[in-house]
């Protein structure tokens, strides 16, 4: 049988090419949903999106997550002099952690690729920066969207959880002693060793 509609399009393109227009690439489904995902974002005012290959490559991004609350952020302190008194003024500076973001043309039956690009302590990301978020494995459903995976990854840096570990070591410390737990995190966060492992400064 002969597919008129195939046939249509071999006419476009060729029509395209005679005119010295490059061929119009056809996008899969996936790439149709994951477009109307990113237009219908909406970010928390700690995350931002980039697109490290260009906005063509759309299936390749990245995103950034800053945290404001919770263990990954750090106080400082700074003195000023008044003419009649000290001020200490209280900083809180979060961590800078990226994301990478893998969709596959069969987005979205099934779940885009994320890994962590930053070495962090975390109970739930491990040192080779693969994610445990159960929307990412057995909980992912088509009706779910990139947003629901930000805000996901949002939620680990506020309400990290000991009890789907991948880091088993931080999950025993936050489960056992969130005091150690908080000072890890800022240690790693600042650049230094926590146990064997050495982490880049990342705040």
């Amino acid at each position: 049988m002969i597919n008129l509609f195939k046939i249509k399009g071999q006419k476009k393109e060729e029509a395209a090419s005679a005119a010295g227009k490059p061929p119009v690439k056809k996008q899969s489904a996936g790439e149709l949903r994951l477009h109307k995902d990113i237009s219908e974002l909406n970010l928390p005012k700690t995350t931002s999106i980039s697109f490290p290959n260009g906005k063509d490559d759309l299936m390749n991004f990245e995103i950034i997550i800053r945290p404001d609350e919770g263990y990954y952020i750090i106080f400082a302190t700074s003195l000023s002099l008044s003419e009649f008194d000290f001020i200490f003024t209280v900083i809180s500076r979060g961590g800078t952690f990226v994301f990478t973001f893998q969709v596959s043309p069969s987005y979205p039956h099934e779940p885009p690729k994320v890994k962590c690009k930053t070495k962090v302590y975390h109970p739930n990301i491990d040192l080779e920066g693969n994610v445990c978020l159960n929307i990412l494995r057995e909980d992912w459903k088509p009706v779910l969207n990139i947003n629901t995976v930000i805000y996901g990854l949002n939620l680990l840096f506020t309400q990290p959880n000991d009890e789907d570990p991948l880091n088993h070591e931080a999950a025993v410390v936050l489960r056992d002693n969130p005091k150690m737990f908080e000072a890890n995190v800022k240690r790693a966060m600042a650049g230094g060793y926590v146990g064997q492992h050495y982490f880049p400064r990342c705040a």
